[in-house]
């Protein structure tokens, strides 16, 4: 059984500039004792063909004070856009934000993102070095992809 169950996770700041920092409220619930901390972690996918563009914007420990509901705001710092390749800087990518106990992921929840210029003859013809002043993301905050893993809570 499962220790730590996460109830809600909303997207705050949602559509924003691209050099915004990424804001979640995460609610959840311990549903039984646990000794250690909760590590929460933010990482932007920088490339569907690698994962060495992958950022870890953010990690987060959260004390467990027993049972119960909690629920905090968990803010990361954008992703460095001069790191990802520039022909996978506009368009959709991921956002995932995981929790871990032990070191042990035991959920990880993903959202889709939309990078695009905050223009439309920009997104119509994109300039060939791209303009990060003129980044806006749209996370899809509504279609969450959420994956459970099973581990030993002890």
């Amino acid at each position: 059984m499962a220790c730590v169950n996460v109830t809600n996770v909303v997207v705050l700041d949602n559509p924003a500039r691209f050099d915004n920092p990424f804001q979640f409220e995460v609610t959840f619930d311990i549903l039984a004792p646990i000794t250690d901390d909760l590590e929460w972690k933010l990482t932007y996918v920088g490339s569907a063909e690698t994962q060495e563009f992958d950022q870890e914007l953010d990690s987060v420990l959260v004390a467990p004070q027993g049972v119960g509901p909690y629920k905090f705001v968990f803010q990361g710092d954008p992703p460095d856009a001069r790191i990802i390749p520039p022909h996978d800087l506009l368009g959709v990518t991921v956002i995932l934000l995981s929790c871990f106990y032990h070191d042990r992921e035991f959920i990880r929840i993903g959202y889709y993102i939309n990078t695009e210029y905050d223009s439309p003859d920009l997104n119509e013809t994109p300039p060939e070095q791209p303009l990060y002043e003129h980044l806006v993301r749209n996370i899809l905050a509504d279609k969450p992809r959420v994956t459970r893993y099973q581990i030993d809570w002890s």
